[in-house]
């Protein structure tokens, strides 16, 4: 079931000026300004736990709402002077593993959007052993590389290259230092371009 506020009655528009980090300071006084972050990241957080995980859709919104209630749970303990939503994508990172390794949900393939376009940004930057398959991928072949890969190459693959984050971000997220995440993220990207050599029915 997704992760659902009640709503009825609110004046969602005293928020919609306000940034992530003003709504998540107001949060701990004003349970209504956390609606709007509600609203803001259900949708991308929901992919993004499919990305990395594989989850059913069912299982997935189970798993956001579960981040969301761990999110309000400590919002008191957010630092405004950071970005919120590295602190949100931390927090669903890391219900999602749990529950990954856990083994509560039913698996299906590493989900991408066929209209997301963020994978063709695994490769975009050459790497040694990556430029012949570069301009071979379709996104059905994306997926089934990323999901022959271990846990934490699909994790920085999908932060970098799909979800888009910084280094820094990536960092946040992950509790890891900026350069071991540059470290992960090239290796990363090798054992990308390996796999998909490795099976070449993934190549057309």
């Amino acid at each position: 079931m997704a992760y659902r506020l009640k709503v009825s009655g609110m004046n969602l528009e005293a928020y919609q000026d306000k940034t992530d980090e003003e709504l998540a300071k107001l949060s701990a006084e004003d349970p209504h300004a956390f609606v709007p972050l509600v609203k803001r990241y259900e949708g991308k957080l929901l992919a993004y736990i499919r990305r990395i995980s594989g989850f059913q859709k069912e299982d997935a919104e189970d798993v956001l709402q579960e981040a969301f209630m761990d999110a309000y749970r400590h919002i008191a303990d957010f630092d405004s002077a950071l970005k919120f939503s590295s602190w949100m994508y931390r927090i669903t990172h890391n219900r999602t593993i749990s529950t990954f390794r856990k083994g509560k949900s039913r698996m299906t393939d590493v989900s991408i959007d066929d209209e997301d376009m963020g994978f063709e940004r695994i490769l975009s930057v050459k790497e040694e052993g990556t430029a012949s398959v570069e301009r071979s991928l379709t996104v059905s072949a994306v997926k089934q590389v990323l999901d022959r890969l271990p846990e934490r190459d699909r994790e920085v693959l999908v932060l970098a290259y799909i979800e888009e984050k910084s280094y820094e971000e990536i960092s946040d997220i992950l509790q890891a230092p900026m350069g071991t995440v540059g470290t992960w993220i090239r290796r990363a990207k090798v054992k990308f371009a390996k796999t998909a050599k490795e099976n070449p029915a993934l190549i057309q």
